[in-house]
């Protein structure tokens, strides 16, 4: 079983900034892929950026330039930082990982969610 723990979402001004952090833990033996998606009210879960063992980070068009995304392998941690907020970005943010343990094949995990809130 593989847990996704969130943290760092809250409530900002336009312009503003925060930092997302994502934890992995549980018995998977392989992370495929570490990154985050968003879902505003009445719209459909979106990706927001991602990282692939081995490659690039690659990040939706309405978030380049603005946030980055950072992976650190060893504590099987990825991070969001987000800069220069705005109200659109309001929305739940999930952390994804795709892993694998003994049991399962490459499969997605999900976090429980974190709230952005971009108002002033």
């Amino acid at each position: 079983q593989v847990q996704l723990v969130e943290s760092g979402g809250g409530l900002v001004q336009p312009g503003g900034s925060l930092r997302l952090s994502c934890a992995a833990s549980g018995s998977m033996i392989g992370i495929n892929s570490m990154g985050w998606y968003r879902q505003a009210p009445g719209k459909e879960r979106e990706l927001v950026a991602q990282i692939i063992s081995g490659g690039s980070p690659d990040y939706a068009d309405f978030v380049k330039g603005r946030f980055t995304i950072a992976r650190d392998v060893g504590k099987k941690m990825v991070f969001l930082q987000m800069n220069n907020l705005k109200p659109e970005d309001t929305a739940v943010y999930y952390c994804n990982a795709k892993t694998r343990t003994l049991i399962t094949p490459w499969r997605d995990s999900w976090g429980q969610g974190t709230q952005v809130t971009v108002s002033s």
